[in-house]
């Protein structure tokens, strides 16, 4: 039988008084005192409620933009294009036309982020080991200049990127001389919020065009309301594409059973990790709610990216914050990440520079900066030592790592499009490694 996390706590701690006033009932075993350690260091900080993730088509949970409400319509629509590389249709180079989508740096396999480093969409070849296609053109190739945010529990996020500069409401406000006229930064005049904001300007962005033909029953299904004129085109379909990246929830990994009561979805180990998630080692601070990321900008130190056309002084995305608000103390500042199914895609930090989670651990238990472009007091005052010794830092990775990891995002992905063509990547080597016969 399982309890609610609350009345566990209750129960654990009856337990313990009654052995202590010589109750005659047995001390504590570690598995219960890490259950019992998780449960004050939760209600501590604010309670098990604010951290459940909503349940599949709990639509009406899911945090929204008002001028796009949610609906299975939209849903079902945006999933097959965010999947379709029949969209690829605006290609730099030609012989690379149909390879790409969406998907290509958001891919369920690497939880909603780009398998690599540095993510790459047309020009791309392979899937599990992307990296630019034999005959592709370095000078075209359509790759980040940072490390692919992941697109997963990103519904509680008014504001994308890693420098915010996508969405007109929330830390955007007052912002509106940044949005540049003639880039994709002037979509954010449309009013809406990020996601909706990112995906329609990605799809220009990312070569991407118009949906086919075969989609418009679709579409028609999603925007009834909309003029027939407007209603197949970037900004339907990008409401779409937002639609369904709000459903994207990791609710089925082992801390969201845990929530949930079950308390044999965790064990002993990654409760206390968790323990000093929400105690000792303060992440909380910064990464809560259910996604458990807020909508904080931070300077960490950490090392850029290292790769094709990345050019840190020429590119204002490397500036951070501060590269798109033009606010000297937001130099250098970069959105909290959120930290579900991390391991699946083992590039960490906005240059993604770090390669296992403990690595990452271990750099903001030291707190020693690694970026010398960073001053000294730009650093964020949540970046100093934490204390943690090398046995608690091994319990608080295993928390990350295995504990917030869902293992079947493939629900997310569809088995079949509409225009029977090869989902995500549509490459030459993809195809293989997908498996893909064709139509």
């Amino acid at each position: 039988m399982t309890f609610p996390p609350i009345l566990s706590l209750v129960l654990l701690l009856a337990v313990l008084m009654l052995g202590a006033c010589g109750g005659g009932g047995d001390a504590p075993t570690p598995a219960q005192r890490a259950e019992s350690d998780l449960q004050a260091a939760i209600l501590a900080s604010g309670g098990a409620q604010r951290l459940r993730l909503p349940d599949d088509g709990d639509y009406a949970a899911i945090p929204q933009d008002p001028r796009n409400p949610i609906t299975a319509s939209k849903v079902a629509l945006g999933k097959l294009l965010f999947h379709d590389t029949m969209l690829g249709t605006v290609p730099a180079m030609g012989d690379m036309r149909n390879t790409y989508s969406c998907a290509s740096c958001h891919n369920a396999r690497f939880g909603f982020q780009a398998g690599v480093a540095q993510g790459i969409g047309e020009g791309g070849w392979g899937l599990l080991h992307r990296t630019v296609a034999p005959t592709a053109d370095p000078a075209f190739v359509d790759v980040q200049p940072l490390r692919s945010p992941s697109a997963m529990n990103v519904a509680w996020q008014r504001n994308v990127l890693w420098n915010g500069q996508f969405g007109a409401t929330a830390s955007n406000v007052g912002t509106e001389s940044a949005w540049t006229a003639g880039t994709p930064k002037a979509t954010n005049l449309l009013g809406y919020q990020g996601l909706e904001t990112q995906a329609i300007a990605g799809q220009k962005v990312h070569r991407l065009g118009a949906a086919p033909a075969v989609y418009q029953p679709m579409f028609d299904a999603a925007f009834p309301d909309w003029p027939v004129e407007t209603r197949y085109g970037a900004e339907a379909a990008g409401l779409a594409i937002a639609a369904f990246e709000r459903t994207l929830l990791a609710n089925r990994a082992p801390f969201q059973r845990w929530l949930r009561g079950d308390q044999a979805a965790m064990s002993e180990v990654h409760k206390r990790g968790a323990a000093l998630f929400f105690g000792k080692a303060g992440c909380v601070a910064c990464h809560d709610g259910p996604p458990l990321a807020t909508e904080s900008f931070h300077a960490m130190g950490m090392p850029d990216l290292v790769g094709l056309r990345v050019d840190l002084d020429s590119q204002p995305e490397h500036r951070g914050r501060g590269g798109f608000t033009g606010v000297a103390e937001d130099a250098f500042r970069f959105k909290t990440p959120q930290l579900y199914n991390l391991s699946d895609s083992p590039f960490y930090g906005h240059g993604g520079n770090f390669r296992t989670l403990r690595e990452v651990i271990v750099y903001k238990n030291r707190a020693v900066a690694a970026n010398s472009r960073v001053p000294a007091q730009q650093l964020s005052p949540m970046f100093r030592p934490l204390g943690l010794s090398e046995t608690e830092v091994d319990e608080l990775t295993a928390f990350i790592a295995e504990a917030l990891r869902d293992p079947d995002l493939a629900r997310y992905e569809p088995t079949l499009l509409p225009t029977q063509a090869c989902p995500i990547n549509a490459d030459a080597q993809s195809m293989i490694e997908l498996g893909f016969s064709g139509p």
